[in-house]
C-alpha cells in the first residue's frame, strides 16, 4: 500500500512491535493504540474491557492492524485467566472493529488477529482455512474472536483474520522460552513427541502482514503458518542441530499437565495447518524450513 497512516494494537508484543518497525522503516505513519492516556503523538488511548477507543486517533487511517491480547502461554490456565484470554481478545476486538465502523470515512482494511487455535487438534491430518473450527477452549475463543469484527464487515471495511501459527522467535512468545533451555542443553520433546508444531519465522510472518496491507483482494481467514509443518520431535532434532546442544530430555505428558493444567493439552495436541491462501495470493516464505526459521530467529 502506498504510505499512509496505518493503526496497530499490541504494538510492544513480540509481532506488533516488529511490524511497526517495518511499516515506519518503509515510511508510513503507525498510530499506536495504548491503554493508558496517550503521551505522545503518534498514541491512541483505547480500554478493550471498557469497549473505549479515542476514535479521533483512527481518522485518516488506511488501515487498523489488531494484533492485541492476552498471552496465552503467560500463565497457567485458571478459570480466571482463561477468562481473561477470551475477554482480551472477544472484547478488545469488538471494541476496535465498532470504532472503525462508526468513522465517517472508515479505513479500507481491518486487519485483525487470530490463531490457528481455530482448527483445534487436526492430528497428522492437513488443514487449511475450508476446514470447520475444532473443539475445545481454543477454537470456541477463535470463533468468538473471528465474530467480534462483525460491525467493521457491516461497515463495508475489508477485513482479514490472521490466523497465526507458533512464530519462531528469540525475542518473546513461546519460541522465545525454548531457546533457553535447548541453549543449556535441557531441551527436548513433549510428550511422544508426534504431535505436528505449524510454525512461521518471525520475519516471515511480518512479510505476510504486510502483503495482506499490499494485496487488496484478499479477505476472510488467512493461516499464517509456514508451508512445511513438522513434529515436535523434529522441531528438537533442529533445534539441537542449529543449537548445537544435546536434546536428551523429554517432559512427559502427565508432567506436563501438573505444570501447565488445561494449556498441556494444547501443548501435546498436533496441529497441521497449511497457509492455502496465502501461498495461492503469491506469497513467498524467505525461510520455510525448520532449520532456516531458527537460524534466522538467532541472527
Amino acid at each position: 500500500m502506498p504510505r499512509s497512516r496505518i493503526a496497530v494494537s499490541g504494538s510492544t508484543g513480540l509481532i506488533g512491535a516488529a511490524l511497526v518497525r517495518s511499516l515506519r522503516a518503509d515510511g508510513h505513519e503507525v498510530a499506536r493504540l495504548v491503554r493508558r492516556p496517550a503521551a505522545a503523538d503518534d498514541e491512541v488511548e483505547w480500554d478493550p474491557h471498557r469497549g473505549y477507543v479515542d476514535v479521533a486517533g483512527l481518522v485518516g487511517c488506511g488501515a487498523v492492524v489488531h494484533l492485541a491480547g492476552a498471552g496465552v502461554g503467560d500463565h497457567r490456565w485458571t478459570e480466571a485467566y482463561k477468562r481473561e484470554i477470551r475477554d482480551s481478545r472477544v472484547l478488545g476486538t469488538a471494541a476496535i472493529a465498532e470504532a472503525v465502523a462508526s468513522l465517517d470515512t472508515p479505513p479500507e482494511l481491518l486487519l485483525s488477529g487470530s490463531a490457528i487455535g481455530f482448527y483445534g487438534d487436526t492430528g497428522d491430518r492437513a488443514v487449511d482455512e475450508s476446514a470447520p473450527p475444532g473443539d475445545g477452549f481454543l477454537p470456541s475463543v477463535c470463533e468468538e474472536w473471528e465474530a467480534a469484527t462483525a460491525a467493521a464487515e457491516e461497515a463495508g471495511v475489508r477485513t482479514v483474520h490472521a490466523r497465526t501459527g507458533l512464530v519462531v522467535a528469540r525475542q518473546g512468545g513461546a519460541w522465545g522460552k525454548l531457546f533457553p533451555l535447548f541453549k543449556a542443553g535441557l531441551g527436548g520433546r513433549m510428550g511422544d513427541g508426534r504431535q505436528y508444531w505449524s510454525f512461521i519465522a518471525l520475519h516471515d510472518h511480518v512479510a505476510a502482514l504486510r502483503h495482506i496491507l499490499d494485496t487488496r483482494t484478499l479477505s476472510g481467514p488467512l493461516n499464517l503458518t509456514g508451508p512445511d509443518p513438522v513434529t515436535n520431535a523434529e522441531v528438537t532434532a533442529a533445534m539441537g542441530r542449529v543449537l548445537r546442544r544435546p536434546t536428551l530430555f523429554t517432559a512427559p505428558a502427565p508432567a506436563l499437565r501438573l505444570a501447565l493444567g488445561d494449556f498441556a493439552e494444547d501443548v501435546l495436541g498436533s496441529q497441521r495447518v497449511l497457509p492455502g491462501r496465502l501461498l495461492d495470493s503469491g506469497f513467498t516464505f524467505a525461510f520455510p524450513g525448520i532449520d532456516a526459521a531458527i537460524r534466522a530467529a538467532l541472527r
